[in-house]
């Protein structure tokens, strides 16, 4: 019996020092792990702040050449659209700030402001697209001629660019002051666009939106006002649609127009408008346009250079 009891004591023994060892051991490995996360911490905390210091530094000389260019805007673009004249339309996501800037730019260059109308988010609702091609059909000016193609961007295109902007052949209005009021009136009863006082055509047209398309359809909101965008340049002298570099990606109305070479053999388009260089870039594109031209311009991997007359980086 004894030693029976001897053995058992023995063998907890041996259990007791296996145990306090593990947890000697365990304990010193945790010791050794934090350390080493300690130091790891510390390495990464300072390379977070270096990156801090970099971007900073980065950031404070883009605002410096923004502030640059801003300045010589005017005097880059002086004359360029001299007694021409601008039909600016705008999304509710473009920039108050961005729209006054460029408007500023534009009276610049010497062309005049003929009106602003900005498209509601239902003009691009997919919800909203049928009755959007409804109004538009019965709006349609007599004797104008609209394109076979039965989606509402390009119906509305047609219909705004034969009310808004002139003959690229002869500088006259394409239809009636009245048939001007009635379309621009059809459309606001409709919820689809706020016109400004004194809204009248112009030879030109600047469609200027904010980023990329979001929410249930987006790539549907992004197609409509891409269409919408090119057919008002098929109806008139021209169009440029500029945006925020997000509007060149996949759900963008730029990155739509982009991606459909029949749009981009007509359409310009402007993806850093919310920089000064873009809408100095914008105000070039729109001359441009107007003297035959076309071109994919900004700072997006598939803009073609950063502004007219510019060749590309590493060209």
């Amino acid at each position: 019996m004894i030693s029976l009891r001897y053995h058992i004591v023995s063998i907890a023994a041996v259990f007791l020092a296996l145990a306090v060892g593990v947890v000697l051991g365990s304990t010193a490995l945790n010791g050794t792990l934090l350390s080493g996360l300690s130091g790891e911490k510390g390495k990464l905390a300072a390379q977070v702040s270096d990156l801090q210091a970099q971007r900073n530094e980065l950031n404070a000389r883009l605002a410096d050449a923004d502030a640059f260019a801003g300045s010589l805007g005017p005097k880059v673009v002086a004359g360029a659209l001299d007694r021409r004249s601008v039909v600016l339309i705008t999304t509710q996501e473009a920039s108050p700030a961005d729209r006054d800037a460029v408007r500023q730019l534009i009276e610049s260059s010497g062309a005049r402001v003929s009106g602003e109308l900005q498209l509601t988010d239902s003009f691009t609702d997919p919800v909203k697209a049928d009755q959007l091609r409804q109004v538009v059909t019965r709006l349609q000016p007599a004797g104008s001629t609209f394109p076979t193609a039965g989606d509402p961007g390009t119906l509305a295109g047609a219909l705004v660019g034969s009310v808004l902007l002139l003959n690229k052949d002869t500088a006259k209005p394409q239809s009636t002051p009245d048939e001007l009021a009635a379309a621009i009136a059809g459309l606001s009863d409709g919820g689809f666009v706020k016109a400004g006082p004194g809204i009248g055509p112009g030879q030109l047209a600047l469609v200027l939106t904010g980023g990329q398309a979001t929410g249930d359809g987006a790539g549907d909101k992004a197609a409509t006002l891409a269409r919408f965008a090119t057919q008002l340049d098929r109806s008139g002298a021209g169009a440029v649609l500029a945006g925020d570099p997000a509007s060149a990606g996949g759900t963008g109305a730029i990155g739509f127009v982009r991606a459909d070479t029949s749009a981009t053999s007509i359409l310009s388009t402007v993806d850093n408008v919310n920089t000064a260089a873009g809408r100095i870039s914008t105000v070039l594109a729109l001359k441009e346009q107007l003297d035959g031209g076309t071109g994919r311009y900004g700072i997006a991997g598939n803009a073609q250079s950063p502004a007219p007359g510019v060749a590309p980086p590493g060209s």
